[in-house]
């Protein structure tokens, strides 16, 4: 069989699929579908509690955790100066800086979307409302 005849035959399966009438591997368990969820829901007070905590309490904590074994493995680096230990010791707090300096920067990202998401929801409601405006003023000319 020639690629042109295969590529025929897969083009005549696709085109008798898409003719075909939706079908579903189940039924859902209480009309008006839905994942087992039914309604999305958004809080923006615990969104804002949620992004204040990031702020006001992991961050620092974070920070002061951090902090805390800083004046220790300086003072140890500088002991064991000229010795491969103060080189190991030493990249491996500069590891754990990039670590530290990496989760601040993902809870700064976290804390973010937390206060944004609420403005993106509304807005995302507000883009699918305008979008059946066609379809409303088709409706509507009828």
């Amino acid at each position: 069989m020639s690629f042109d005849d295969e590529w025929t035959q897969h083009k005549t399966v696709a085109m008798e699929h898409q003719s075909s009438s939706t079908r579903l591997n189940q039924v859902p368990a209480e009309p008006g579908g839905g994942g087992g969820q039914s309604d999305l829901a958004t809080t923006p007070a615990k969104k804002k509690a949620a992004a204040n905590t990031i702020e006001n309490h992991i961050q620092p904590d974070v920070k002061a955790a951090a902090d805390a074994g800083d004046e220790g493995t300086n003072g140890a680096v500088a002991e064991f100066k000229g010795w491969d230990t103060a080189t190991g010791l030493k990249k491996a707090h500069d590891h754990w800086d990039g670590q530290v300096k990496r989760l601040m920067a993902r809870l700064d990202s976290e804390k973010g979307a937390l206060r944004d998401a609420s403005t993106l929801f509304s807005n995302n409601d507000i883009v699918t409302g305008y979008s059946f405006a066609p379809t409303q003023s088709k409706i509507s000319g009828l």
